[in-house]
């Protein structure tokens, strides 16, 4: 009795994995309709080359299945022979994914404080999704059922960006660029740096003096008392070495959709392309999600740590709550307003 048990808590896991994948894809592609650049399916698989005449209707036909599978817990016969074959397909690509990331590990292309790729925890879903189309439950839940499921489900929403924040957070992407942009954080009354901007700074400059980038700009907010907090990253660049005509202060960088904003008018002026983006590694799975649906692809590099910060679960349980609300802003907005009211 105690195994059954067991095995229905682990069969609503699986639908309730198989209603949040196929839920978040289908949508990122009918998000897409409404807001061009809403669709987020690269957070967690990545088809490479693959045609998207082909890549999107394979998600689109997956996710409607998955859903129904995730409610009804069963399907008919061919349905479920084809939701098994896609299902097939994506573990593949997922398997395919984490290969590639091993490989760029090893090469040092990137470097990682938390070395398991995204696509392997998605590959683990995918399992157990596929294990879950070879038993039988009843189509109707009880509402014991239904409980558990939504515990699953609200759960998920927040191991989700979890895994992204830990896993993309912690992963080093620097490689040579034509700006580094550094992300700011809180200075003192008394114009102290917090040691979480300090860090911040440091690296950014640190990729500028390696030669990395010729060019940094500093983004950021008013601080406690009279510094803002791009003087005091500016003063401190400077004393690490970094010319005054290498820095560019953006002063109205009060969250991260205003620095992504005014950023991405600076990269159009300087004709800047490629971009290092440095803050804490819970911060970069939203900036680089920011930046994506502004056009640019950049690479993120997670600020090298004097210590963990006492508040870090705070900070990370703030940015899951973040991430969720940049992610889904556009869809409340009418079309011709997209750009100025997600800031």
């Amino acid at each position: 009795m105690e195994s059954k048990n067991k095995f229905w808590i682990f069969g609503e896991l699986s639908y309730a994995l198989a209603f949040f994948v196929g839920g978040f894809s289908l949508l990122n592609i009918l998000g897409e309709i409404r807001f061009d650049g809403f669709d987020a399916n690269y957070w967690w698989i990545d088809f490479c080359r693959l045609s998207p005449y082909i890549s999107k209707p394979v998600l689109l036909i997956t996710s409607v299945l998955l859903v129904i599978l995730a409610f009804r817990r069963k399907l008919p016969s061919i349905p479920l022979k084809l939701l098994r074959l896609l299902l097939c397909f994506l573990l593949i690509v997922c398997i395919f994914n984490s290969i590639t990331f091993f490989s760029l590990i090893s090469k040092n292309v990137i470097t990682s404080q938390f070395p398991i790729p995204f696509s392997l925890i998605i590959a683990a879903a995918l399992v157990a999704i596929l294990i879950a189309t070879f038993k039988k439950f009843p189509g109707n839940r009880s509402p014991r059922d239904w409980f558990v499921f939504l515990c699953w489900t609200f759960l998920l929403l927040i191991i989700f960006p979890l895994c992204q924040i830990f896993c993309f957070g912690k992963t080093d992407y620097r490689r040579e660029a034509d700006a580094v942009v550094v992300f700011g954080a809180r200075v003192y009354a008394d114009g102290t740096m917090s040691t979480a901007l300090l860090d911040r700074t440091v690296t950014g400059c640190n990729l500028v003096l390696k030669e990395y980038a010729d060019l940094i700009i500093f983004s950021g907010g008013p601080g406690d008392g009279d510094i803002h907090e791009t003087e005091a990253m500016k003063a401190k660049a400077i004393r690490k070495g970094i010319p005054k005509e290498a820095i560019i202060l953006d002063k109205n960088g009060l969250n991260t959709q205003h620095t992504v904003d005014n950023t991405t008018k600076i990269f159009a002026q300087k004709g800047i392309n490629r971009i290092l983006v440095v803050s804490h590694f819970y911060h970069l799975p939203r900036i680089k999600m920011t930046y994506r649906r502004d056009g640019y692809d950049v690479y993120t590099v997670p600020a090298k740590e004097s210590y963990t910060l006492t508040a870090m679960p705070k900070y990370i349980l703030r940015e899951i709550a973040a991430l969720w609300k940049y992610y889904l802003t556009p869809l409340a907005i009418t079309p011709p307003q997209q750009k100025s009211a997600t800031k």
